[in-house]
């Protein structure tokens, strides 16, 4: 039973801290946009993460194939 002592005011330190936590989260500007990040990653983008030149061939490139 002494336990308890210990027990409930750490766990009430623990639900201050989270609390906190979650504050600073929310004041950061964490929790503004939630569909944002989710409908870029459906977004259709053709464009290349590399630079592509065009008209270049380099036949030492694995898999590589001569243009059209």
């Amino acid at each position: 039973m002494d336990i308890l002592y210990l027990l409930v005011p750490l766990s009430v330190v623990l639900v201050f801290l989270a609390g906190a936590v979650f504050w600073l989260a929310l004041a950061s500007g964490q929790f503004d946009d939630l569909d944002g990040p989710g409908l870029k990653v459906l977004a259709d983008d053709d464009r290349s993460v590399f630079p592509v030149t065009e008209g270049r061939f380099d036949p030492g490139q694995k898999g590589a194939s001569p243009p059209p």
